[in-house]
């Protein structure tokens, strides 16, 4: 039986339907990554072929010249970027299928794209989330759930690290915390009272509870087992999806890590240094931490008129 044509392919070059098929095969690609790497395809076949040449024979500056020509149409960087991906993956293929002995987009540079701002919610939301949380039901849910997000709010941890703390550090109601980060690195992040208060209420109650007795964790699972596993992140995040429900937030513009963005740029806006925030956050590159000067740049006007030995001067 001979094999029907698909219409979104009709009067594309055959090569890229080659290329398209060895995509669903090779990688099970979806109908969306194949309508779209078929259109950034087929486009920059189009353009090479108005420059005399074509996806087999073209070299490194004629796809500088097809590149060239996306931007006067106004594509974003992203936009280029992510033609570019579709285009590398084809020359790759065609290389390994030995259709060209080279592949010219190792000499094509990346268009560098702007870093995404991180999003946080404001002081007021992150209030609004900790009465609500105080407010559940039973009183042993609120308890633990206020204590994990005050803690989490104190001190901008990830939330692999906020599940894995060790109940062990919480007897002496300590004012610092040791942090295990990425890489087995270690950090020791202050609490603050709040925070503290909050532990220690969740600790009594745990301590009181016997299927917590056995785990290490500060937050146990939330079904008691007997291996006396930590409390997974999925949970973590769920049991933030309700307390922003019942905020009356957007479900959705809560997350764990959304909290740990709050942190950091309220922090940053009440006058915390970059290095102590750094610290905090256990960021290996401080340019990581940088990223959150962008989301207020009037802050960093304010503080040189603030901060500068000749600002009162005229």
């Amino acid at each position: 039986m001979a094999r029907q044509a698909d219409p979104a392919k009709a009067g594309t070059d055959p090569l890229i339907m080659m290329f398209l098929d060895a995509l669903v095969a090779m990688r099970a690609a979806s109908a969306n990554t194949l309508v779209a790497y078929r259109r950034d395809l087929v486009d920059t076949s189009q353009l090479l072929r108005a420059g005399k040449t074509s996806l087999t024979d073209c070299n490194a500056d004629d796809l500088r010249r097809v590149i060239s020509l996306w931007h006067q149409r106004g594509l974003s960087a992203r936009s280029v970027a992510r033609r570019l991906s579709a285009l590398r993956q084809f020359m790759g293929w065609a290389v390994d299928d030995q259709i060209r002995t080279d592949n010219p987009c190792r000499w094509i540079d990346n268009p560098s794209l702007p870093a995404p701002l991180p999003k946080s919610l404001s002081e007021d939301e992150v209030t609004k989330l900790l009465a609500a949380a105080d407010a559940l039901q039973p009183p042993a849910l609120s308890l633990r759930a206020v204590a994990m997000l005050e803690i989490l709010y104190a001190t901008g941890l990830r939330v692999s690290e906020l599940v894995h703390l060790q109940v062990s550090q919480f007897r002496r109601q300590p004012d610092s915390i040791l942090v295990v980060g990425k890489g087995g690195r270690e950090r020791l992040v202050p609490l603050g009272l709040a925070a503290k208060h909050a532990a220690a209420d969740w600790l009594a109650l745990r301590d009181a509870t016997s299927g917590y007795l056995l785990s290490e964790y500060m937050f146990p699972g939330v079904s008691a087992t007997a291996d006396g596993g930590a409390m997974t992140r999925q949970q973590f995040s769920q049991l933030l999806k309700t307390i922003a429900v019942a905020a009356q937030i957007d479900p959705r513009r809560v997350t764990p890590h959304k909290i740990r963005h709050s942190f950091a740029t309220h922090m940053l806006n009440r006058g915390a240094d970059l290095r102590s925030l750094q610290t905090m956050l256990g960021h290996a590159d401080i340019a990581t931490t940088q990223i959150y000067t962008s989301s207020r740049p009037d802050r960093l006007a304010g503080l040189v008129a603030d901060a500068h030995p000749l600002a009162s001067k005229r």
